[in-house]
């Protein structure tokens, strides 16, 4: 009988020897597993002549696997940000180890000859594919600063037409009206003098300082209507203290504590602790601000150190009346 030998393609052990590879079973599983692999191997081969440039993608670090080799293999080509799709599984195809293993395959599992040179690449295909390559990368480029250029473009038209809006705000759009008295158009005139003088500069920054107008003067049509002071009552201007120092008198007297005081604290602290404990435990409706008398106590007594368990209950008793004894002579009076 033959020594049991492992088919990884059938996934079945079999015993009779070399025969099982020249079997139906085994020859459609070859089939299948070569038609599976022949798709990725083939759009390989369309990219040896015109081979594709892209700009790298977390999807470029697909994997593909190798029948002959029995491992996984890079399907495309990355460095940077750049990725050439199809270039590690071709680099792959055209490598001596794949020749071997390839061979190897063949012989091992009976396979059709005719088949064998699809999955091989020779080096004057692979030396084609690098020229391609080459060309494709100036290509790439190529597209790349027409896109720049393009950006740039559009980035100076967007920076033309900010700077004719802020050339169009700066610009005096105001007329004089005909109908105001001598002295308004006079101040006009003067004022659209000093702003087509103004105009004429690069950039607002430049303009020279408003000369100051005397509100007093007679000339201008100003109406003069007396300070506002409001009698008693004084503001920063004339020394007065500002009013959000002055302080409140409802709190000028009593200094109120804001916020809980620090035993309320605790008492929160203390019931946001006991909400974490579950609700139907014993003696969660217990009140301890209730009195207790020694009566509490169940008929088994309490705990004990030596002795007799049921004896603490009677030391306890007598504990207790001691203690009753001790509190009715502190609060008997002293009679002299």
């Amino acid at each position: 009988m033959a020594p049991a030998q492992r088919c990884p393609l059938c996934r079945q052990t079999f015993f009779c020897g070399r025969g099982h590879v020249y079997s139906r079973k085994h020859q459609r599983q070859l089939k299948a597993a070569l038609e599976r692999l022949l798709p990725q191997v083939e759009a390989a081969r369309k990219a040896i002549r015109a081979a594709q440039v892209e700009r790298y993608v977390p999807e470029h670090e697909r994997r593909c696997w190798c029948l002959c080799c029995g491992c996984e293999v890079r399907k495309h080509l990355s460095h940077g940000n750049l990725t050439v799709l199809h270039g590690g599984l071709l680099e792959h195809l055209a490598s001596p180890e794949h020749k071997k293993a390839t061979n190897r395959f063949w012989w091992e599992n009976k396979a059709e000859f005719q088949l064998k040179e699809k999955f091989l690449i020779s080096p004057q295909d692979y030396a084609r594919f690098k020229k391609s390559m080459v060309k494709g990368l100036d290509t790439y480029e190529e597209k790349e600063d027409e896109v720049i250029k393009e950006m740039a473009a559009q980035i100076r038209e967007v920076e033309h037409s900010r700077q004719e809006l802020v050339q169009s705000v700066l610009e005096p759009q105001a007329v004089p009206d005909p109908e105001e008295g001598s002295s308004a158009l006079g101040s006009w005139k003067g004022t659209n003098s000093l702003v087509a003088s103004t105009s004429q500069q690069p950039s607002y920054l430049d303009l020279p300082p408003t000369p100051e107008l005397d509100w007093m003067e007679t000339g201008q049509p100003l109406t003069f209507i007396g300070h506002q002071d409001t009698p008693g009552i004084g503001n920063i201007h004339s020394g007065a203290t500002p009013p959000w120092m002055v302080q409140d008198e409802e709190y000028s007297s009593v200094n109120q504590q804001i916020g809980p005081s620090y035993e309320e604290f605790l008492k929160e602290k203390e019931k946001q602790k006991l909400k974490k404990l579950p609700p139907d435990r014993v003696g969660a409706n217990f009140d301890h601000s209730s009195s207790t008398s020694i009566g509490w106590l169940p008929s088994f007594g309490r705990v004990w150190n030596n002795g007799r368990r049921w004896q603490s209950r009677h030391q306890f008793k007598t504990e207790a009346a001691a203690r009753n004894k001790q509190s009715c002579k502190e609060k008997k009076p002293i009679i002299s």
